[in-house]
């Protein structure tokens, strides 16, 4: 030891002399380590170390022969026993300890009977967009199989969980409020019965983790969007009386290999998660912070689901995803290429173009062949991702409805500029003549922000003046509501006094309606097939449904005839399709009377055979 300590105060001098010229500052700084290099005088050589026991009874009767041999002992136990994998969560362990003889071991972080639901109920409460309905979906598949139990009653659940929305303060808002009242309930909760747990789910969890675990501390479970496999352990946590959060986002998530458990009302319509996450970072966006980046679903388990759905009777599908038409599976090397993606003429993007991969029209195309009497639909998409080739497919196949969701924001350049949506208006209005060219008869909706950062009373006139130039039969108007993170946040100024937002939002609310009200009185007297979706809320005489454009239907609960049989009456259920006469029209919705029961195909045959029979002259009524 002591010629150690010599050698290395030699080789540190020599290399103290043959050190470069430093700077003072450097220099200064090796002044104050040089001292650590140097060896104390008082410290003196140690010419002996003693094997040291933890007890007596240790150091009792051990040879020089015995002691020689216990390092071996030692390395031999460390080599046959558990491994890092050992220590990792899920991971069977088979080796064989060498000091317990035959006996294996399964060990992991927690064990599998811990995370057992026992029979324990959820209640789930879901707010926000048809994503955060799948997602429930998804996070009932999950614990299903781990034993728990849904309930539809909130006093008899043992955990209750809220599927969120961040993307507006108000919405935020109802969840907080919502939270006050669950934690005031779990006080109340009598102290024989099982404590109850509240848990996050979602955008929110994502968003504001901080604030929901240290700050308010109202819930005993977080889980981002991308982390619903691992509710089990994080309520198995939860149970020990410790708060637990999973809030990472994932590059490769998309629940591909769960199949949703669909509760949609009577069973006869579903949503089907095609891709999660966006790449847009539209300026006024939380959504590429809260769902992560793009990242789709292979087409192989997405044409399962819905064959699947098909074998149980349901009759209409919607595909999802916060940017569903930028659909690209590059699942399988057979799907590579080097081709580009292909976008609206005059859209551009923030990124580059992506090359490659199954496309949306491919995987449009594959879905609507499974069940020709199954309706698809798709939503949310943005507008720069509609090439020719998929509106030409929505043109030319029968069950893709013929309903687009156009969202514009704005109809203002300087405005959609500022919001980075990689389109004008000039640009924008180009794409739904195209859309009304290729695609006679649809249906168009669409999304609109007041009051964004900068908006002029000239901006605000150019978005009222696009809603009459278009003619929406649906849409979605919101007042701008800042969210941190965003590049708005960061870089813009919210400017607009919430005043000037409201009277700017009542003002797009009045115009809209009387578009939609115009529209729609134009299909006054037409025949349209209807989705029947069961009872009219406001009376239960009416049934409700609706049309392929996804316009609500009105009409009276009455017998009608069977596929065009005049003897022949059956009642009319949800989740049949029935021919309704529409007499009479507003903003909202339509009325009518049911004709008789149809078919998706049947009715798309019967157009097709009155547009060859009445080519020549006007029709008054129009299916589809």
């Amino acid at each position: 030891l002591r010629w150690n300590e010599e050698m290395f105060l030699l080789v540190f001098r020599r290399l103290w002399r043959h050190l470069p010229r430093l700077t003072s500052t450097s220099m200064e700084h090796m002044r104050t380590l040089k001292p650590l290099f140097t060896i104390p005088q008082r410290w003196k050589p140690v010419r002996c170390i003693r094997a040291r026991y933890c007890s007596n009874l240790a150091n009792t009767g051990v040879t020089s022969k015995e002691r020689r041999t216990t390092p071996d002992k030692f390395k031999s136990k460390v080599s046959s026993g558990p491994s890092f994998e050992d220590f990792i969560r899920g991971v069977s362990v088979k080796k064989t300890y060498a000091a317990d003889g035959d006996c294996s071991d399964h060990q992991s972080y927690l064990s599998e009977d811990l995370e057992l639901g026992n029979s324990r109920k959820v209640y789930f409460e879901t707010y926000g967009c048809q994503m955060n309905v799948n997602d429930t979906d998804i996070a009932w598949s999950i614990l299903q199989g781990k034993g728990y139990l849904r309930t539809v009653d909130l006093s008899e659940a043992d955990v209750v969980l809220l599927v969120t929305c961040s993307i507006r303060e108000k919405a935020e808002q109802t969840i907080w409020n919502r939270l006050q009242q669950l934690t005031a309930m779990k006080k109340r909760r009598l102290k024989t019965q099982t404590p109850m747990k509240i848990g996050i789910l979602g955008c929110m969890a994502e968003r504001l983790k901080t604030e929901l675990l240290e700050r308010e501390k109202l819930v005993d479970v977080l889980a981002g969007p991308d982390a619903y496999r691992d509710l089990p352990r994080l309520l198995t946590v939860a149970d020990g009386g410790l708060q637990a959060s999973n809030v990472l986002l994932s590059l490769e998530e998309t629940y591909a290999d769960i199949m949703p458990v669909h509760r949609a009302p009577q069973g006869y319509s579903a949503f089907v998660s095609i891709m999660r996450g966006c790449d847009n970072m539209c300026s006024y966006c939380i959504v590429p912070f809260t769902r992560g980046r793009e990242r789709s679903r292979p087409v192989s388990s997405i044409l399962e689901e819905v064959r699947m759905l098909s074998d149980q009777g349901v009759k209409e599908v919607t595909l999802l995803g916060q940017n569903v038409n930028s659909y690209r599976d590059t699942s399988e090397e057979q799907f590579c290429s080097s081709d580009l993606t292909q976008l609206s003429r005059g859209f551009e993007t923030v990124y580059r173009p992506k090359q490659g991969g199954l496309r949306f029209s491919d995987l449009l195309d594959r879905v609507s062949r499974i069940d020709p009497d199954m309706r698809i639909r798709f939503t949310s998409p943005h507008p720069k991702d509609f090439p020719d080739e998929v509106l030409h497919l929505i043109a030319e196949r029968g069950n893709i409805c013929r309903q687009i969701h156009l969202p514009a924001q704005s109809g203002s350049s300087e405005v959609l500029k500022a919001m980075r949506r990689g389109y004008t208006r000039e640009a924008y209005l180009d794409l739904v003549m195209n859309v009304k060219r290729i695609i006679p008869g649809v249906s168009l909706s669409s999304d609109f922000i007041s009051g964004f950062c900068g908006e002029t009373e000239d901006d605000h006139l150019q978005t009222l003046s696009l809603i009459r130039e278009v003619g929406y039969n649906v849409g979605f108007l919101f007042a701008y509501s800042m969210r941190k993170k965003t590049h708005a946040f960061h870089r813009l100024q919210d400017d607009v006094p919430a005043e000037v937002k409201q009277r700017r939002l009542e003002e797009c609310i009045g115009v809209f309606r009387e578009e939609a009200a115009r529209v729609n009185a134009a299909l006054i007297g037409s025949t349209q097939l209807v989705l029947v979706e069961g009872e009219s809320k406001r009376s239960a005489q009416d049934l409700c449904g609706r049309t392929d454009g996804n316009m609500k239907v009105i009409f009276p609960k009455e017998d009608v005839s069977a596929q065009h049989a005049e003897s022949n009456s059956a009642p009319v259920n949800a989740g049949d399709y029935v021919l309704v006469k529409i007499l009479s029209a507003s903003s909202q919705s339509l009325r009518g009377r049911a004709v008789s029961h149809s078919s998706l195909r049947g009715t798309m045959k019967h157009c097709q055979l009155d547009e060859h029979v009445a080519s020549d002259r006007n029709r008054t009524e129009t299916c589809p």
